[in-house]
């Protein structure tokens, strides 16, 4: 299901979805109608803007958290221009039971086709689909020391890979390194956040990084 007031974007997001092979069983234009819609019929996935009528702040990232939590089967795409700090750290960190996968992507920043729909086959799969940008964005703490300037440059790539959902083996391919150097770099990353208790799931570490730096 999509909900984006644009009806140029709306539609041409139908047509896409459609020539990949995906059902499309609603597109609106309000929070309201997603909401609506999903509980109706629960979609696989909904995608969502964040802003959007009547006030055009946060209605579709306050409907989208409302889903993951009546809903928690449902897969959550955001896919907007902005990055609402308060609600999108709810989003990606208050699912502890949600086993829909969530995402959050800009854009202005999917700049091909195929990059959006390996992103909603992720979070199909009920795994993670961030963009960089997004998680740089939210896990800046400007109140406090950063924690994340106790990680290497290297460190900091492997926590932005974790972050948009990639596996060990992918974060290994992308950086060019060994699988057993991504898993060293991931121990040292939860020991210099000081991280406690370590789950095998990547989308529960990446969670359970967010939560720190937001505590």
């Amino acid at each position: 299901m999509l909900a984006e007031d644009s009806t140029l974007l709306r539609e041409g997001l139908v047509r896409l979805l459609a020539e990949e092979g995906h059902e499309v069983r609603a597109a609106v234009g309000t929070a309201v109608e997603l909401l609506a819609a999903v509980r109706a019929d629960p979609p696989d996935v909904v995608v969502v803007d964040v802003r959007m009528p009547p006030t055009h702040t946060d209605e579709g990232l306050r409907a989208a958290l409302e889903i993951r939590a009546g809903l928690p089967e449902v897969g959550v795409l955001v896919l907007s221009q902005y990055v609402e700090k308060r609600y999108a750290t709810e989003l990606l960190t208050g699912g502890g039971g949600a086993r829909g996968g969530v995402g959050y992507l800009l854009k202005d920043r999917v700049a091909q086709v195929d990059e959006f729909l390996e992103a909603l086959g992720r979070v199909g799969e009920g795994r993670t689909a961030f963009d960089p940008e997004v998680v740089r964005r939210l896990l800046v703490h400007s109140s406090h020391t950063d924690p994340l300037a106790r990680l290497t440059p290297r460190e900091g790539e492997v926590l932005a890979a974790m972050a948009q959902g990639h596996t060990n083996a992918t974060v290994a391919a992308r950086l060019h390194v060994s699988l057993s150097a991504v898993e060293k770099h991931i121990n040292a990353i939860f020991d210099k956040l000081e991280l406690t208790g370590r789950s095998e799931g990547y989308s529960k570490r990446v969670l359970a990084v967010l939560r720190y730096l937001d505590s």
